[in-house]
């Protein structure tokens, strides 16, 4: 039986999050939602909260994960950056960052750092 959109993502998320953790992050959370917005992965590094969005793509044909990282997509990350810094009162720096996942490893391909800084 295929694997449901939902389990692909949290198996793409995963594979984001251990990605993290290689590199010193503390996950702080994982699918942070509210009925506005959602947070596929809060990290935290050096005192700064990154609001990581994970993108996965099975293959190439559709594009790297992180071309849909468009205009509207990044004002959606801002906002829910921005709504969970005032929901938790968080006084530190902050940012965006990116990570794409492919294949049926699901492989960090890519990851950007500092897409903007909220």
């Amino acid at each position: 039986m295929p694997e449901t959109t939902t389990a692909i993502g949290r198996r793409a998320e995963s594979a984001a999050a251990a990605f993290l953790e290689r590199k010193g992050c503390e996950i702080v959370a994982r699918n942070w939602r509210t009925r506005w917005c959602e947070i596929d992965i809060v990290a935290h590094r050096d005192a700064v909260l990154y609001f990581c969005e994970v993108k996965y793509r099975r293959n190439a044909y559709q594009g790297d994960g992180l071309a849909y990282i468009t205009p509207a997509k990044l004002r959606q990350m801002s906002f829910a950056a921005h709504y969970w810094v005032t929901a938790h009162r968080w006084q530190g720096e902050y940012q965006l960052c990116a990570i794409a996942v492919a294949g049926d490893q699901f492989v960090v391909t890519d990851a950007i750092k500092e897409v903007v800084t909220a």
